[in-house]
């Protein structure tokens, strides 16, 4: 999802094996400038000593995003533990971007994400809850069982706005510019725009996890 347009470039090959760590891309080694970009200057990274930091830049109400998360979230549970994985949501502006920016934010702030963040997907792309309105929220989160009251007072707290301060600042420094978006150590950047397809996108993120760990 472009940050402009909210365009993207037509994705390849559907239906593909799902991807694990380790998975070679089909056209070869991954090339810089083609596969996968190397910024002129290192974003800030929050990784532990030692640990490969991998960052999925998304936004809910993309479909591309949430076409990508069944082969996202069975690569990330094979991650090797020198890696250290995170999602940051973006907000390319306030309406529609940032209310899932809180959304997302709160759910990893309540220990939720396993919990619910398949079922924001799959709640907005399948049932068609656009979720983009904080009574929308309510309703759906009371309906996962979960205290709304506690849910919104997290979402509109200092320490979730902190969180999306942090997350568009980085987001500029990783000059994303489209969702879903994979960035590795601070220092290199990739999609599938640039690799044609879900399964050869985590491919290069294998390659630029395993060039990261050579720089160290």
């Amino acid at each position: 999802m472009n940050r402009r347009d909210f365009s993207i470039q037509t994705l390849g090959a559907m239906g593909l094996a799902l991807a694990s760590p380790g998975l070679a891309l089909a056209q070869g080694t991954p090339v810089e400038g083609t596969n996968y970009v190397r910024l002129s200057q290192r974003a800030p990274t929050s990784a532990p000593a030692g640990k490969v930091e991998v960052i999925e830049f998304f936004w809910y109400g993309c479909p591309h995003c949430n076409h990508f998360e069944p082969y996202l979230e069975p690569w990330v549970g094979k991650l090797p533990a020198d890696v250290y994985f995170r999602r940051v949501p973006v907000a390319f502006r306030e309406n529609p971007f940032g209310i899932h920016q809180r959304l997302y934010f709160a759910v990893e702030a309540l220990g939720l994400v396993s919990t619910l963040h398949t079922k924001i997907f799959h709640a907005i792309h399948e049932d068609q809850l656009k979720l983009d309105k904080p009574e929308l929220i309510r309703d759906f989160i009371a309906k996962q069982g979960i205290d709304a009251n506690k849910f919104m007072d997290t979402m509109n707290s200092f320490g979730v706005q902190t969180k999306c301060n942090q997350a568009r600042a980085l987001a500029d420094a990783y000059k994303i510019d489209g969702v879903p978006a994979m960035g590795v150590a601070g220092w290199y950047f990739t999609n599938v725009g640039l690799n044609g397809n879900e399964v050869n996108t985590l491919a290069t993120v294998d390659y630029l996890i395993n060039k990261s760990r050579r720089a160290k």
